[in-house]
């Protein structure tokens, strides 16, 4: 017995993988680079908004928007470069504290000769 194969229509569209899911990979890639550096935050919220928006058209398009492999990567490397952002500001917060801990407060006069 054999099956035959599944027939599409001819005015069916090809399928073709998302723009946004490219754009995800990228931002998410920037993201990772500039992450140490606070700067991931902002193209690591976009490529998260824009992975959102290409899970959704690829979902109501029927399958025929690919690329979920390269929104996955995307995202993960996103999450990443915000990883690596919040740590970066806690290791400042933390050298600022110890160096407000160890700096001297006040004036400090010298003796005072009556």
């Amino acid at each position: 017995m054999t099956t035959s194969p599944v027939l599409r229509h001819p005015l069916d569209p090809e399928p073709v993988r998302s723009t946004k899911a490219g754009a995800v990979f990228a931002l998410g890639l920037v993201a990772l680079l500039t992450g140490p550096l606070v700067g991931g935050v902002v193209p690591a919220s976009i490529a998260l908004v824009l992975a959102t928006q290409a899970r959704r058209e690829a979902y109501s398009s029927g399958g025929y928007l690919t690329g979920s492999a390269w929104l996955r990567r995307g995202e993960r490397l996103a999450w990443a470069g915000l990883a690596l952002a919040a740590t970066a500001v806690v290791i400042a917060i933390v050298i600022g504290v110890v160096d407000f801990a160890t700096a001297p407060t006040g004036q400090d006069f010298g003796p005072t000769v009556d």
